[in-house]
């Protein structure tokens, strides 16, 4: 079965897969992609039809926009590229495929940056919109990133730096008028959170289209605001580390950091419920339980302890956000909780766009086989796509509202990489995971092997995954065997680091490396090393698997 998976991997021509081209900059967007080596096999064609969809349908998020270049749109019916998703967790995906589009798309809010220093919400073919500020994944993290996979160009870093640095100042002048050092909420539309309840009783947009005022006649405005003040939090975590990157001090941006994570708890957080709130005018928190949550903690905020509280309590907690396709927009025992996906809303239904912004929170803590919990019901919707929708019903898995829609497709892209194929890091390090889809949804296969291939500084690497094992390949000769469950960590060159526990059983089995063999017994999320490249051994204590809750 896997010889047969790899030779169906090796005789895939992605430009066949593509078909006929629908505008010109399309050509050299393929060429990229097939530079990067990307290419996924399955023994269902079911589920390898919808991945080669999905790269058909993101040539046409691809597009040229104030000027020759291309840059990523949302999709769907959003005309355009927004800073709270397509500019930034959108991009940050994006530049694992293809970087030259996430670079100019990056690019491009710097190059329309106000000269008061504000940067446009959104970006269309009539210009640059600055209405509001819709800010959710921090800029700084996903240009870093994106630096550090492709190269280093510190005149990329720095142009960037220098547009964030002013941004920081507009924020820090504009959207703190009560003093608290938070960072604050004048409309639902600086959030994107549409048709939230959290925003129920507050315009769509500032006063008078304005992002600097909000309505004096409001009664609750404006909110010290949890997720705008965690991006601000991380913007500077980040920028502390692209100073010092361009040859500065970052002790002041992390001076800056450290009082807005204070102010954040200070404001922002409830003990008794162990959740963030917005805080209203009146100084009364808001308590609509929201993906505030998961969005602070994809700002990196909190320790360890936390974190695996949050997921306890709220975040893989059924009455909560841990819908059968997770991760619902508002908890489901909200008596306000609306889980209906066929129109834009941030009421109840379970949007790609906290899909994708969700790894990041758990890899940062090293929550790997929690996340794939997330993983296997959203790799089965996959499994009946049809169009790319911006939300799925958290009961059903069924697709909702608008099509062509980047973060579902991107969403396809980035989870079959995450959970079957080879995914290169910031940190200079390349994942195999040796996981299969699951059967979640009717007992329906989704395939039973896959392979899965990807170019790293022009060697080509492949990994095939059974229901037993996995294979790495090298330049077409056997590098790794693992067992199922088991991530393999390496360098770019192939070279084995470590290996990761990915199931919630103890994976055992034979590893074969370099000529060496060792029988392991990997716990969840368990980390073992190698070590002189003689020695697999456990390097950090065992932090065990946190089952799903129903209370």
């Amino acid at each position: 079965m896997k010889e047969d998976v790899l030779k169906k991997l090796r005789g895939i021509q992605t430009e066949d897969k593509v078909g006929e081209l629908k505008k010109a900059s399309d050509v050299q967007v393929v060429k990229e992609w097939m530079q990067h080596g990307v290419k996924f096999a399955a023994s269902s064609d079911k589920i390898e039809s919808v991945y080669y969809e999905a790269l058909r349908k993101l040539l046409d998020c691809v597009v040229p926009t104030l000027g020759d270049k291309p840059i990523l749109h949302e999709g769907g019916i959003y005309l355009g590229c927004w800073l709270e998703s397509t500019g930034t967790i959108n991009a940050e995906l994006l530049s694992r495929f293809l970087p030259s589009v996430s670079e100019t798309t990056y690019e491009m809010f710097a190059d329309h940056q106000r000269e008061d220093g504000l940067i446009p919400y959104k970006l269309t073919e009539t210009g640059p919109s600055y209405r509001q500020i819709q800010l959710v994944t921090p800029l700084a993290r996903s240009v870093w990133n994106h630096y550090q996979l492709n190269g280093k160009d510190q005149t990329f870093l720095r142009k960037m730096y220098t547009a964030m640095q002013r941004y920081d100042e507009w924020l820090a002048t504009y959207r703190d008028t009560r003093g608290t050092g938070t960072v604050e909420a004048f409309c639902t539309f600086d959030t994107g959170h549409d048709l939230s309840p959290r925003f129920w009783h507050v315009p769509d947009t500032p006063h008078r289209n304005d992002p600097r005022v909000y309505n004096p006649d409001s009664p609750i405005l404006p909110f010290l605001a949890p997720d705008l003040t965690a991006n601000v939090y991380c913007q500077r975590l980040y920028l502390a580390k692209m100073a010092e990157e361009l040859g500065e001090s970052g002790e002041s941006w992390r001076e800056k950091a450290a009082t807005s994570l204070n102010c954040l708890f200070e404001y922002c957080f409830d003990e008794a419920d162990q959740f963030f709130y917005d805080r209203d005018k009146n100084d009364e928190l808001v308590r609509v339980q929201s993906d505030i949550l998961l969005r602070v903690l994809a700002c990196e905020v909190g320790d360890q302890a936390f974190f695996d509280q949050a997921l306890r309590k709220y975040l893989l907690n059924t009455r909560k956000f841990f819908a059968k396709y997770p991760f619902t927009s508002i908890a489901m025992d909200d008596p306000r909780f609306d889980p209906f996906s066929s129109y834009n809303s941030w009421a109840g239904p379970s949007n790609f766009l906290s899909l994708i912004r969700a790894p990041h929170a758990f890899e940062h803590h090293g929550r790997f086989v929690e996340l794939t919990y997330v993983l296997y019901p959203i790799m089965a919707a996959f499994h009946k796509m049809t169009r790319f929708s911006q939300a799925l019903s958290p009961w059903t898995g069924e697709e909702g509202f608008t099509q062509t829609y980047s973060p579902a497709i991107l969403c396809v892209l980035d989870y079959v990489e995450r959970l079957c194929g080879i995914m290169p890091r910031p940190e200079n390090e390349l994942w195999f995971t040796g996981l299969l889809p699951y059967a979640v949804d009717h007992g329906e296969e989704i395939a039973e092997t896959t392979a899965y291939s990807r170019q790293v500084d022009g060697v080509t690497f492949e990994l095939v995954n059974t229901v037993d094992q996995s294979i790495v390949y090298r330049d077409g000769k056997v590098l790794l065997q693992f067992p199922n469950g088991l991530r393999a960590v390496t360098d770019r060159e192939g070279k084995l680091k470590s290996l990761i526990g990915m199931s919630v059983r103890t994976v055992q089995g034979i590893v074969s490396y370099d000529g060496h063999e060792w029988h392991v017994a990997v716990k969840g999320n368990e980390r073992i090393e190698l070590m002189n490249g003689i020695e697999l051994k456990k390097v950090e204590v065992d932090r065990g698997v946190i089952a799903p809750t129903y209370r």
